[in-house]
């Protein structure tokens, strides 16, 4: 079984799912989950957990992420994209410095209406079968974070507007360029979508399912899978000595006594917890990766927070 992170490049036309089903059937196992869905039309980044790894789906679900989209101005649609249906167009006036000023409004911390074509549930229903049923429900503004928001090009027709973003969890970039366009005054739609980023995985390293499946056929897929400590590498890594293993196998609170001495030093993890870090990779006897702990200052022991083995 493959245990790991695999940096998967989603084709247009597939959902998150989908991945996941032809990946089962390409690497023949089971337990491989997503970390986050894409709409179908879009493209890009989609890390998928394997094996082992399928424990930190939750982690990189809350992490960062950049994109670049093309929003339509002058018309504003049911879906908040160009998949939907046209419910209102009007004409484009808005130059460059207007742009710009508007994009200034969204840049820091705002609150963003989750859009009703989406799979956040309401009383236990998901929103798009609610707005496929025609029905329109009250959803409460989430806090999201725009860390970056560059206007890439305007295109010559003035109504193509390029743009790279760089936001939080839970952010809805269609419904950005919807609200963009309601503060200019003429609507706006996201016509196409792009994740180049999710916390350490890039583009530029993302492999289409074509590609796992020719990776497969010459046993190389290995070195194409994320080790799941690799994700973690800014924190410190500990080892246990080997009578103390079977204490980190069994999830036991660890002392510094229980580690390799060259490993640990409780000065430097005091500093570290008072700084708002006190996080370490912990390591068997062996070299093997089993588990994130965190280390308590005020008790000096070290506490399982999630278990790897």
């Amino acid at each position: 079984m493959y245990n790991g992170i695999i940096n998967i490049y989603k084709e247009a036309g597939y959902t998150s799912h989908d991945v996941v089903a032809k990946l089962r059937g390409i690497l023949k196992q089971k337990k491989i989950g997503h970390t986050g869905t894409l709409d179908p039309e879009a493209t890009g980044v989609l890390p998928v957990c394997l094996g082992k790894g399928t424990k930190v789906c939750d982690l990189l679900t809350d992490k960062d992420k950049v994109y670049e989209t093309i929003m339509r101005l002058g018309v504003v649609t049911d879906t908040q994209d160009m998949t939907g249906k046209v419910l209102k167009t009007s004409p484009v006036q808005a130059d460059r410095e207007q742009i710009e000023a508007v994009l200034n409004q969204f840049r820091g911390e705002y609150d963003q209406i989750p859009p009703m074509y989406s799979a956040l549930k309401v009383q236990g229903k998901k929103l798009y079968e609610l707005a496929r049923e025609g029905k329109t429900v009250e959803r409460k503004a989430r806090r999201i974070h725009i860390f970056g928001l560059d206007l890439l090009e305007i295109e010559p027709d003035g109504v193509h507007v390029h743009m790279r973003i760089h936001c939080s969890k839970g952010t809805y970039i269609r419904t950005l360029c919807h609200d963009i366009g309601e503060a200019l005054g003429c609507g706006a739609a996201m016509e196409k979508l792009v994740r180049t980023q999710v916390g350490v995985f890039d583009i530029h390293e993302a492999m289409t399912l074509a590609e796992v499946e020719a990776c497969v056929r010459e046993n190389t897929v290995d070195e194409k899978i994320r080790s799941i400590d690799s994700l973690f590498k800014e924190w410190p890594a500990v080892r246990v000595k080997p009578e103390d293993d079977r204490l980190l196998y069994n999830g036991n609170m660890l002392e510094k006594e229980n580690l390799e001495p060259t490993a640990f030093s409780a000065e430097k993890a005091d500093s570290r917890t008072e700084a708002g870090a006190g996080k370490y990779r912990v390591y068997d006897s062996q070299g093997k990766f089993c588990a994130v702990y965190t280390y308590d200052s005020r008790h000096r022991k070290f506490k399982n927070e999630k278990m790897f083995v």
